[in-house]
């Protein structure tokens, strides 16, 4: 049986139209990461669970999900963002900020769903009236939690007066939090010493020249270079019995003493759920950037007995 070219050309319009509905059925989402990371990764291990929370999941076919991670290099991160882009998903989940700014800086249709990421104006992302961008969403930390972190070693440490950091100069959450740092330190008649590190291959040479100056702890501080160094710093502190204190929940796991901040499960899923709202009602009204929800205080057991430190009931012990 023969079909005739007008037949034939209707045929193709309707399972080509078949196709189209079927794809439109299963969202896509692009996730851009910016370093392979364990902290980052808590982040979004909840991001996805909150999205198969709602029926979303790859396993079942109901989504379907474009995955980059620059590698910690930022020439990497433009490439794999128009990647996404070219790919045209539904949306971007950007983690950490580096991730954030890119997507929105190289596209103002798709929505990017930013975790670990600061407030819109810290990040440098709002216009002169002071309005975040029209696709941003997700959630956000502001830099308050960073006062009560450090607050948290004073008074676990009442007799402190001199404290070490290192920070990225290039990344502009990590400049941010080392100015909040230093200004409660001097509120608090803390001597803060700072370091600059320009990538985890410089982390091991700075810390050890920091533990130098008497520091009498260490504080790690919201940066992707300390996220992807973490294990490095902390042995260097551990061998000069040098307490390692931090305002990022996942660090006190990798073997910091204790933290006050955000959980960063909690984080990502927080910013699933938001997604999945977006991609259940197909639309994106009513929603908007949103303060992150859950914020502990944390200590590490083992390092918390190591260094001769107790910790209240107002503290939860993570493994």
């Amino acid at each position: 049986m023969k079909f005739k070219p007008v037949c034939l050309l209707l045929v193709l319009l309707i399972l080509s139209s078949c196709k189209s509905s079927n794809k439109k059925l299963v969202p896509v989402i692009g996730f851009l990461d910016y370093v392979q990371d364990e902290t980052l990764e808590q982040a979004k291990k909840g991001f996805f669970v909150a999205l198969k929370d709602s029926g979303f999941d790859p396993m079942m076919k109901t989504l379907e999900v474009v995955y980059r991670n620059a590698q910690s290099d930022q020439p990497t991160l433009l490439q794999a963002c128009d990647y996404l882009i070219s790919q045209k998903v539904d949306l971007i989940a950007t983690n950490p900020t580096l991730s954030t700014i890119t997507a929105i800086q190289k596209t103002q249709k798709i929505p990017v769903f930013m975790m670990v990421s600061p407030r819109p104006d810290i990040a440098g992302l709002v216009d002169r009236d002071g309005h975040a961008p029209m696709n941003l969403f997700g959630v956000y930390e502001t830099l308050d939690y960073i006062d009560t972190a450090v607050m948290l070693v004073k008074s676990i440490l009442p007799q402190i007066k001199r404290m070490g950091t290192i920070f990225n100069q290039a990344e502009p959450q990590s400049v941010d939090a080392l100015n909040r740092i230093e200004k409660i330190c001097t509120e608090l008649g803390i001597e803060l010493i700072k370091q600059p590190v320009n990538n985890s291959n410089e982390t091991q040479l700075v810390v050890a020249a920091l533990l130098t100056k008497n520091i009498e702890a260490f504080f790690a501080l919201p940066d992707n270079t300390v996220f992807s160094s973490m294990e490095i710093i902390v042995k260097s502190c551990d061998d000069a019995h040098v307490p390692v204190f931090t305002s990022e929940e996942g660090l006190v796991k990798r073997g910091a003493v204790a933290a006050f901040g955000a959980d960063m499960y909690q984080w990502g899923y927080q910013s699933g759920q938001q997604a999945a709202t977006a991609l259940k009602k197909r639309s994106y009204l009513g929603l908007q950037p949103e303060l992150v929800k859950v914020r502990r205080r944390v200590f590490n057991a083992s390092k918390a007995k190591s260094f001769t430190l107790t910790f209240d009931s107002t503290f939860t012990a993570v493994k």
